[in-house]
């Protein structure tokens, strides 16, 4: 009796099981289908007869559904390839991908995923280490070199793409400035001369509910070009920004901020929003760069290294191999999973991969001991602490821990776990021995319990400060650390202060790779050797365009003029 109903309940879920599987294959997704080079056959470079060819293709795929006749998908393209190479984006089901890829002048054919974004003194210091004076350095730049920026557009009214002083716009420009709600032609000049948004093209089919993540970054993308996040406008101004005197944030690093080709144009192609980036946008943004006629193309842009993928599937390896064979540089972040080992991205040996580094200016955050030790830490804090005003008690997280909370959880100033009266008024140290918990909510979860300051013992991401605000924060390593905790075991009734920040020069030593830079080898591609140069910017995305030295070198082949061999559609 118990094996007929085992047997019976065996039955019931394959009858469940089997209609939910036919309905997955059926549920369509964003693929992009990659045809390699453009044959002269193909219509490449004219929009409507390659965009004609692609739907005649598309709509030749016939699905076999288990129905007596086969039953034709409706064909819907998001977007068309045709520039530097062929291809294009449908929504498909696994059924359809699988039989394009089948096609003979498909190469593959790749689910459309979503990417990551990747993030004054910087390029004076870059023209020390490489022995080059400005002037030189200036002389031999060219206003006429054209750096395509592929990220989340640009926000036009920033002093960096100011145009006073240039030329006219290079003849060979081909480019668009695309107007939105918020954004008009006349936004565009002699420096910013170009500016291109892909969000939801009419005639597409909408996002589905099978690919809502990517849905959600598309639809975020739609309407302007301009930059609403801050990371393209930012790597856009690191890479050829004009020359901005007196500037500064709130009275810190002061001076003359410039991009590393101050000269030169810039044109940018928005592909990202605030959730990601859209692959077969992003293959659209190149397609179309390299028709403009940019020189250089700069992506802060990659996949996660913990789903990095073989070439065939990775769409910036593809379009960068296209943009290589028409002579245009593609330069890329390496990414920032790091320090752990095979968490680079962007490594094809067609591509300039840039690691991140820092430069010799450091932001310090001093704290005075009771006993008139000083202890330099690193921040960004802009609190009214000063050595004539009050000493604050000092005490250790683990001291001040609430009602039934584990002392390890106190010291690590983990959400709850301080005790509001033990805290109030005083100076907390916190551990980073949990990594489950930021820096960022350390400092809340201390300014939440009414702390007077934090004091983080952490020799993570040490080399990149943290921006508290007013709030008194400083991080120092694990030995100046011990210090501090020697100090409050060793004292009846410690105190201290921690001082607004003051940026220090000629900081030793530098430069140094960033903790956060990712590590190589790939994960895909061990074999690959290679050494890059690095961006001298640890707050910045780490690709930087504009780099004046050579590029890395690899005992990988140099590309072919032939687009790589065939494979199926790529999960």
């Amino acid at each position: 009796m118990v094996k007929r109903a085992h047997f019976g309940i065996l039955v019931l879920a394959y009858r469940l099981l089997v209609p939910l599987s036919a309905e997955a294959q059926h549920t369509k997704e964003s693929y992009v289908v990659y045809m390699g080079s453009p044959s002269a056959s193909s219509g490449a470079g004219d929009v409507e007869a390659a965009r004609a060819a692609h739907l005649e293709m598309l709509s030749s795929v016939v699905v076999a559904s288990g129905e007596l006749e086969p039953r034709l998908s409706t064909p819907s393209l998001t977007h068309s390839y045709h520039h530097a190479f062929e291809g294009f984006v449908a929504e498909l089901t696994e059924e359809e991908a699988a039989a394009l890829s089948d096609h003979e002048r498909v190469v593959s054919v790749f689910r459309d995923r979503a990417l990551q974004l990747h993030t004054t003194r910087s390029w004076d210091f870059l023209d020390t280490q490489s022995g080059l004076r400005t002037d030189r350095l200036g002389r031999r730049a060219s206003g006429d070199v054209i750096i395509g920026v592929i990220d989340t557009g640009v926000w036009p009214e920033s002093q960096s793409f100011n145009d006073a002083g240039m030329g006219d716009v290079p003849a060979r420009w081909r480019g668009l400035c695309m107007e939105g709600p918020d954004f008009k032609k006349s936004k565009c000049n002699k420096k910013l001369i170009g500016a291109r948004y892909y969000g939801i093209q009419a005639g597409s089919a909408a996002p589905t509910s099978s690919n809502a993540s990517l849905g959600a970054v598309t639809a975020a993308m739609t309407g302007s070009p301009r930059d609403t996040v801050g990371h393209g406008t930012h790597c856009a101004s690191t890479a050829a920004g004009a020359v901005v005197a007196d500037a500064e944030y709130y009275g810190l690093a002061r001076g003359a901020a410039k991009g590393g080709a101050p000269a030169s144009r810039v044109a940018t192609y928005k592909v990202c929003s605030m959730g990601g980036c859209s692959s077969s946008a992003l293959l659209k943004a190149i397609d179309d760069a390299v028709s403009d006629g940019v020189d250089v193309i700069s992506i802060s842009i990659g996949m996660s290294s913990a789903f990095a993928s073989d070439f065939l599937s990775d769409p910036i390896a593809l379009g960068a191999f296209h943009a290589h064979q028409r002579g245009v540089l593609v330069v890329c972040s390496g990414g920032n999973d790091g320090p752990n080992p095979y968490t680079v991205v962007n490594s094809a040996p067609w591509i300039l991969t840039v690691a991140a580094s820092s430069i010799d200016r450091t932001f310090q955050s001093s704290i005075v001991l009771g006993n008139g030790n000083v202890v330099k830490g690193v921040a960004i804090n802009f609190s009214n602490q000063s050595l004539s005003g009050d000493r604050f008690p000092l005490v250790f997280g683990a001291q001040a821990a609430g009602r039934y909370t584990p002392a390890s959880e106190a010291s690590n100033c983990y959400p709850g776990s301080l005790d509001v009266q033990k805290v109030a008024g005083k100076m907390v140290v916190c551990v980073g021995t949990n990594s489950m918990v930021s820096r960022r909510v350390k400092k809340l979860v201390a300014e939440g319990s009414g702390a007077s300051g934090l004091v983080l013992i952490d020799d993570t991401e040490k080399d990149v400060p943290l921006d508290a605000g007013s709030f008194a924060f400083s991080q120092v390593g694990a030995d100046l650390g011990a210090q501090i905790l020697d100090y409050i075991n060793s004292t009846k009734n410690p105190t201290a202060v921690i001082l607004p920040t003051e940026d220090v020069k000629l900081f030793k030593p530098a430069p140094m790779v960033a903790s956060f830079s990712a590590s190589s080898p790939p994960r895909c591609r061990p074999q690959t050797r290679r050494t890059s140069p690095t961006a001298r910017s640890p707050r910045h995305s780490p690709s930087s365009p504009a780099l004046p030295w050579p590029a890395r070198t690899s005992q990988a082949p140099p590309p072919s003029s032939s687009p790589p061999t065939r494979a199926g559609p790529r999960p």
